[in-house]
């Protein structure tokens, strides 16, 4: 199997079945996520019910749009975030921090398998934030979002 080589275990420090875990994990929620944004892009070619004569109802009909295209603009990040992470599980490097280069705790990855960041250096990046959100400056954001 590509990318569980003995070379990237050493790399991760984590055992061959727990990177097939989370590769599987990883692309079943990939799956469901485009499965999901095709309904919901043929589901808004195919409604035609957007023609309302009342403007109340024409702007609740725009206002559940532009929800909708809100949440699938997140789901949409998200799929980039499991490719990606799918992409480091390959690549061997699936589970080590990028900013300190430690191993990211099990425990983390079970609850945020795309992550990039060990929790001290996440929690780091927020302090940073939060200091910089409460002077009024904004942080630089790395491409892409």
């Amino acid at each position: 199997m590509k990318g569980f080589s003995s070379d990237s275990r050493r790399e991760t420090g984590m055992d061959q079945e727990k990177l097939i875990y989370f590769k599987g994990f990883l692309e079943g929620q990939l799956h469901n996520l485009l499965i999901e944004a095709g309904k919901t892009c043929s589901d808004m070619r195919h409604d035609r019910n957007g023609d309302f004569p009342d403007p109340t109802d024409r702007a609740s009909l725009e206002s559940d749009r532009n929800f909708l295209l809100r949440i699938k603009d997140r789901e949409r990040k998200l799929i980039l975030k499991v490719k990606e992470a799918l992409d480091r599980i390959d690549n061997g490097t699936f589970g080590i921090c990028e900013t300190c280069g430690k191993s990211i705790s099990e425990k983390r990855l079970m609850a945020r398998p795309v992550t990039t960041l060990c929790i001290d250096c996440k929690t780091e990046l927020e302090d940073l934030e939060r200091k910089e959100r409460l002077r009024g400056t904004k942080p630089k954001k790395k491409f892409p979002s």
